[in-house]
């Protein structure tokens, strides 16, 4: 599942224009940091052929400060180098890349789009408000509990209990942060087509 996900929130990007994409997320021992790159992967591998270019970034930690420091290291790229949009494997991370980027005088969305995932209370709050995997907390906090109060009451009849693997679906929220590329592909010069 959270490797469709992360696809979805890179094909977002990639059916918005961007063919070169940056994805930031912590250490890659974090399972779920790992998921959502081979999501990323995945996707970009799905799309038109695989042509877009990927630039995987680690950071030590899954937290703003590092998202500004990733940030400051994709802005000093060589313009032709540099991706036009990144995803975030957390929406903290993508907050310091709107930060770091602003820093950096790189333009959000016009110059750099963004995709966060979690959809934490800030990212629609943001100076500019970042697109972001959202996760049906809700329900997972309801259905967690119900699966343990489940479990409690096998154990108190002393009768056998089968643990269950649930699955929810998370859904993309697009918002300001993940325009479309400044970097669209040339349209043909029809003043010298004749």
């Amino acid at each position: 599942m959270t490797l469709r996900v992360a696809g979805l929130a890179v094909q977002h990007l990639l059916d918005q224009g961007h063919t070169a994409i940056a994805v930031v997320g912590g250490p890659e021992k974090l399972q779920q940091v790992a998921d959502r790159r081979l999501g990323a992967e995945l996707a970009r591998s799905r799309h038109n052929g695989g042509l877009a270019r990927l630039l995987v970034k680690s950071t030590p930690h899954l937290d703003v400060a590092s998202g500004v420091t990733a940030a400051e290291e994709i802005a000093t790229m060589p313009d032709r180098e540099r991706p036009t949009a990144v995803f975030a494997t957390n929406d903290l991370l993508a907050i310091g890349l709107l930060q770091g980027f602003v820093t950096a005088g790189l333009r959000v969305p016009e110059e750099m789009a963004i995709i966060g995932y979690d959809d934490i209370a800030f990212a629609a709050a943001a100076a500019v408000p970042l697109s972001s995997i959202r996760q049906p907390r809700l329900a997972i906090g309801c259905r967690a509990a119900e699966l343990l109060f489940d479990e409690i009451e096998a154990n108190e009849r002393e009768a056998s209990h089968d643990h269950q693997q649930v699955r929810f679906t998370p859904e993309l929220v697009v918002r300001r942060s993940s325009a479309k590329s400044r970097n669209p592909a040339p349209k043909p010069d029809i003043s010298t087509a004749v």
